[in-house]
């Protein structure tokens, strides 16, 4: 992007960051559904039975979660209401809460380097209500900030994001491998170094004749 300042990226064989930033938008929401809806029983007698737990439960002082509560913001007929569920029972929502915030410390990580490279292009993650097929939130769409939206407005932004056909095949057509000893492919960042601390055309393996 220095090196070519207004161009697309795209052009040179680079990622231009914005299809990152869908790409993002995919796997975030994706892996988001993979904790489960927001009220479950199953949730309940998974703790009960010590199968599942949540993150860094040794930060908690009580450990059986009999008590206490998370307010949910549920999607019910076409509606959000807060909603006080029973700890147990939001335990799927509880460990995605510590999930998304890890997340942030990614997205957080990648905007250093963009702001420390000069450029103004910041990385963030859609709502968590966004493009979910798991859930309360499965039951509508919803903007990149979590507004319930039609079905029409959807399909009419839907291209701005995730990632298109389009997109998914630049990014096939980049996906080519380099074979040649001390080369990186062109889709990928080279290594700060090679194994230990050996220079990357380091010749790892001799094969006799």
């Amino acid at each position: 992007m220095k090196e070519h300042p207004g161009r697309d990226p795209a052009q040179f064989g680079a990622f231009p960051l914005e299809l990152v930033q869908r790409y993002i938008n995919f796997w975030y929401s994706s892996s988001t559904d993979l904790y489960g809806s927001e009220v479950s029983s199953n949730s309940a007698n998974f703790f009960a039975a010590g199968l599942k737990g949540r993150a860094f439960e040794e930060r908690y002082d009580e450990h059986k979660a009999l008590e206490g509560s998370l307010k949910i913001e549920r999607f019910i007929e076409g509606k959000l209401a807060a909603e006080e569920v029973a700890l147990r029972n939001a335990m799927n929502e509880v460990l995605r809460g510590e999930y998304l915030a890890d997340c942030q410390k990614g997205i957080d990580y990648w905007n250093r380097i963009t702001e420390k490279h000069g450029v103004e292009f910041r990385f963030k993650l859609p709502h968590r209500r966004f493009h979910r097929k798991i859930g309360d939130y499965a039951a509508g769409k919803f903007d990149y900030e979590g507004n319930p939206i039609s079905e029409a407005q959807w399909n009419q932004k839907v291209g701005e994001w995730l990632p298109t056909e389009k997109d998914r095949a630049f990014v096939q057509s980049l996906m080519k491998p380099c074979l040649e000893p001390g080369k990186t492919a062109s889709w990928i960042a080279p290594p700060a170094k090679g194994l230990d601390n050996k220079p990357i055309d380091y010749e790892y393996v001799k094969l006799g004749a």
